[in-house]
């Protein structure tokens, strides 16, 4: 039997095609999983052009990292799902806990190996995870890498308390998904964008300050004054552009959490003033499975809907990693399997 799949023939969204592939079966320790949607991440225009080099296949790549579906057969000794479950992926089959090696962090899904992007994967039963009953199968979807990452950044490692001052930069699928953990945290929010209607968007989901970049380009000196002494965390996506402006936000003791480098992967940096100030720059990648299931009692106990922009079925794949490129999104770009 086969199924379809979208595949990497070569690097460049151009050479994406959705094709028919040889459907696979549950093994030893898996569950083989319906998949009904999926999402996209910068990350995933970064594997489509090759970007990850010799860390990655160059061809014959099922893409994509992030779906939800649901488990239609399960292999030996796999006990604790049931077929029928609805579970999504983890982003790293094999990180279920403890700190980041070579060898867990080389499980990542989409890139050396297989991605979700197909009516059928067989998946480790270490790499899925129920999901909240109230989300539908495209917001579930969007949990993966988005979400962990926000909740890696605001919660596992920024320890988040109420009435901290939380700073996120634009609009995608990481900075929502922050901006929403940090508000249940009970955090006061500063979202930053270049577009007034974006803007709007994060008003509406609950920023308690807005700044528009673009007609503030020190945008950190304005943060900073908006939070008093400044600000306790800042959820930097940009890396090169961004991330002086990052370190001018925070207050002494602050944190950077870089979950990203869009405009660049080398930054000059002022490190007197980091010294000074005892700031601290935390790399994010993702997180492991046990902050996953973490964060998803975090989901289902505060209803919290991820915000999703397009939808494109997966024969349109190409167009909808052309508009995640675009940057025109608000929130995570989805697709329907």
């Amino acid at each position: 039997m086969t199924m379809q799949a979208a595949i990497l023939e070569s690097p460049g969204i151009e050479n994406v095609r959705v094709r028919a592939i040889p459907m696979p079966t549950a093994g030893p320790g898996t569950a083989l999983v319906r998949m009904r949607a999926a999402s996209l991440n910068y990350r995933d225009l970064v594997v489509v052009n090759g970007g990850f080099g010799s860390r990655q296949k160059q061809s014959g790549l099922v893409l994509l990292s992030d779906g939800a579906g649901e488990i239609v057969e399960l292999g030996e000794g796999v006990c604790e799902f049931n077929i029928g479950d609805r579970v999504a992926s983890c982003f790293y089959e094999d990180w279920a806990g403890g700190r980041p090696t070579a060898a867990r962090l080389a499980t990542a899904l989409a890139a050396g190996r297989d991605g979700i992007a197909c009516e059928y994967r067989a998946l480790a039963a270490t790499g899925i995870m129920r999901v909240p009953d109230h989300l539908s199968w495209i917001e579930a979807a969007t949990l993966p890498c988005s979400a962990l990452t926000a909740w890696s950044a605001v919660v596992a490692h920024g320890a988040t308390k109420a009435g901290e001052t939380i700073v996120t930069q634009g609009s995608g699928g990481v900075s929502l998904f922050a901006a929403q953990f940090a508000l249940a945290c009970g955090a006061r929010l500063i979202s930053t964008s270049s577009s007034e209607a974006k803007l709007a968007r994060l008003k509406e989901i609950g920023a308690h300050e807005l700044i528009n970049y673009r007609a503030e380009p020190e945008w950190g000196r304005r943060a900073r004054a908006l939070s008093g002494e400044g600000a306790d965390l800042v959820i930097d996506i940009g890396g090169r552009a961004t991330l002086k402006q990052s370190m001018l936000a925070l207050r002494p003791g602050g944190t950077v959490a870089l979950i990203g480098a869009v405009s660049g992967q080398r930054a000059s940096l002022n490190l007197g003033a980091a010294v000074a100030n005892s700031i601290r720059l935390q790399g994010i990648a993702v997180g492991h499975r046990e902050s996953y299931a973490e964060m998803m009692r975090a989901v289902s106990f505060h209803k919290i809907r991820p915000v999703t922009d397009e939808v494109f079925p997966l024969a349109d794949i190409q167009a909808a990693l052309r508009f995640l490129a675009s940057g025109q999104h608000v929130g995570k770009v989805c697709i329907e399997i």
